[in-house]
């Protein structure tokens, strides 16, 4: 039973990539999760693509124009099959394996950019992953409004939308903003 009580040691960075925004008709295509300290240092990683019906994804990501607008090369890459794509079942069973190596009793704090939604796809294809997390979520886009909107302060994003550079780049944002603050506290 983990524990809701503690506070985090540790934070469970993950990003998924999907063909849409629907869970009910999209589906997930990769995974990217890194544990980190709070000093952002990375203990460990994983990584996996998602093995489906070519022609399905293939389908689901013709019918998003965003992906042929913004990522064609990203689609290409998505409707290759690899040896290593693995089932929802397998990733699912590795990530449970990755959480309790990582987190023992403590519940996985999850953090990402817009992870909130990432769980919702979460919820319906990882349900038991799902209650692996604690109920408390770090969404690095929630600093992304305050530090726009109120301090006028952007972090310039690449936006590769391929999972690992994502959860990478959302970690180097998160340490962006809490720097700025350490170098203006001084100044109020």
């Amino acid at each position: 039973m983990v524990n809701l009580k503690t506070p985090p040691t540790k934070l469970f960075w993950v990003d998924l990539e999907m063909t849409g925004l629907d869970p009910k008709n999209d589906v997930i295509l990769e995974i990217a999760a890194l544990v980190t300290d709070f000093n952002f240092k990375v203990l460990d990683s994983y990584e996996a693509r998602i093995e489906h019906d070519k022609a399905k994804v293939e389908r689901l990501l013709s019918a998003n124009s965003w992906y042929q607008e913004q990522v064609p090369e990203n689609r290409d890459e998505f409707l290759k099959s690899s040896s290593d794509d693995k089932s929802l079942t397998k990733v699912e069973d590795e990530l449970i394996e990755f959480i309790t190596k990582n987190f023992a009793d403590e519940a996985a704090t999850l953090a990402g950019n817009s992870v909130h939604f990432d769980r919702t796809f979460m919820k319906p294809y990882w349900p038991k992953l799902d209650k692996m997390l604690h109920y408390r979520i770090l969404d690095v886009s929630s600093w992304k409004i305050v530090m726009n909107t109120k301090y006028g302060v952007e972090f310039p994003k690449k936006a590769t939308h391929r999972a690992l550079d994502d959860i990478r780049e959302s970690i180097e944002e998160l340490k962006f903003y809490i720097d700025w603050f350490d170098k203006n506290k001084s100044k109020k």
